[in-house]
């Protein structure tokens, strides 16, 4: 609650990922606007993108339309952006600590800063799990964030040009891509990356895509969150478009040159890709005594809130057990949405005196969007139960879930308007951006 003194109260919000920015937006109309409370969101870029979208980032076949300005979100929806990383908590003060800013030449050019707080969200999201093995962090790529992502795409083009232009293609040797981890984000990469590959080579790079996609997965399987039939028909879509895939096979090394499985094979790739496991950021693990889990994540009630009355975690950074089930809460979009509205309930119910509320997970089924070549999953409810659906319909569903995302931070018009606009755009917008 607001202290006696009548002073605002203090709302910071660590991390800008899908969890973070719909919470700050509805916190600024309901709160900020009316002078109830003042919102802060810090995160260490200056733009937004869905997180699901990155490995169409990392293709280079999203459309920059798509990204969100921090300054002009939170302008428009009455909160407060800091560019900043986190670094430590001071419980006691109720105060956050954020890193200094650099630019590329590394002159600071924001200096270490002290945030206040009276709520604290933890929404800071997840980085990949290497698990420790020998060469992952130096020779493999990642897709955590906007900027992994467009390393990946200027790598990506940078390896074509290299192994392409200026040679005989009947003899040159194809361009190796491999991709470790067979879920979701692995099995979208790949099917993204191969109809980048055939756009390349119809601008006019190479006379055919001549490149090999190999994804490498520790499990028997495809996606592991989808029906057995479904990952079948996931699976046979890949094989039919090339992608070689190397199941039951566990990654025991990485070096320049490719990658080492358990069985001795050694599969070589000239760019290699890490899509295997998920953990909240190491400094995580010692954050002022709050309880975490093997895997860094805050460990939260049902409420959401961690060990802290004052602090409260959501989206991938967050352990909070799945009611009725086995496990916790699984790191999805859905998720992340559903959270940010159940913690936006509980914050503004403090400032009434109120409870927090608690929540409760509902699983709308799994997706997985294989570009243009098909869409498949299984939706669940209360009055279908189970169904497994492809083709258009899935596609349809699977962009909603994103539409979901755009209304809870733009609402109903702008979303409207920018899903107008950028249909428009896809007559005279380039299929990819080579840069």
């Amino acid at each position: 609650m607001a202290d006696e003194s009548n002073a605002i109260h203090k709302i910071v919000i660590v991390g800008g990922g899908a969890a973070g920015l719909e919470l700050a937006t509805t916190l600024g109309y309901k709160l900020g606007k009316k002078k109830l409370a003042e919102i802060t969101l810090i995160d260490a870029t200056t733009t937004h993108i869905w997180k699901p979208l990155l490995h169409e980032v990392a293709a280079g076949t999203l459309d920059e339309s798509e990204q969100v300005e921090y300054m002009a979100q939170a302008h428009r929806s009455h909160f407060r952006f800091r560019l900043g990383k986190m670094e430590g908590l001071n419980r006691t003060a109720k105060e956050i600590y954020v890193s200094p800013t650099f630019n590329e030449a590394g002159e600071e050019l924001i200096p270490r800063r002290t945030f206040a707080y009276d709520t604290l969200v933890m929404s800071v999201g997840s980085v990949s799990n290497t698990f420790n093995i020998k060469g992952v962090a130096e020779h493999c790529l990642f897709l955590d964030t906007t900027s992994q992502a467009f390393k990946f795409q200027k790598q990506l083009f940078e390896s074509y040009i290299k192994n392409y232009i200026g040679k005989d293609s009947a003899t040159v040797k194809p361009l190796s891509i491999a991709i470790v981890g067979a879920g979701a984000t692995g099995v979208e990469l790949a099917a993204q990356l191969h109809e980048v590959t055939d756009v390349l080579a119809i601008y006019g790079l190479n006379e055919t895509s001549n490149v090999k996609l190999t994804i490498i997965e520790a499990a028997t399987r495809l996606l592991p969150a989808l029906p057995d039939k479904l990952a079948l028909a996931t699976q046979q879509q890949l094989v039919k478009l090339g992608v070689d895939l190397k199941l039951g096979r566990r990654v025991i090394e990485v070096t320049s040159a490719g990658i080492t499985t358990h069985d001795d094979e050694f599969i070589e790739a000239n760019i290699k890709v890490w899509a295997a496991g998920i953990k909240a950021p190491d400094w995580m693990k010692n954050l002022d005594g709050l309880e975490t889990n093997h895997v860094n994540q805050l460990v939260v009630d049902r409420t959401l809130k961690t060990s802290d009355d004052n602090i409260f975690a959501m989206g991938d950074c967050a352990a909070c057990a799945w009611t009725g089930r086995t496990g916790n809460v699984p790191p999805r979009a859905q998720a992340a949405h559903q959270q940010a509205t159940a913690v936006g309930k509980s914050i503004i119910n403090r400032l009434k005196g109120g409870s927090p509320v608690e929540f409760v997970y509902y699983d709308y089924g799994s997706l997985v969007s294989l570009g243009k070549y098909t869409t498949v999953g299984n939706l669940m409810g209360n009055l279908m139960g189970t169904v497994s659906i492809g083709g258009f319909i899935a596609k349809i569903v699977y962009l909603s879930l994103y539409k979901m995302h755009q209304i809870a931070i733009h609402g109903y018009f702008r979303t409207a308007m920018l899903t107008l606009s950028n249909a428009f755009r896809r007559s005279v917008y380039i299929k990819i951006k080579m840069h």
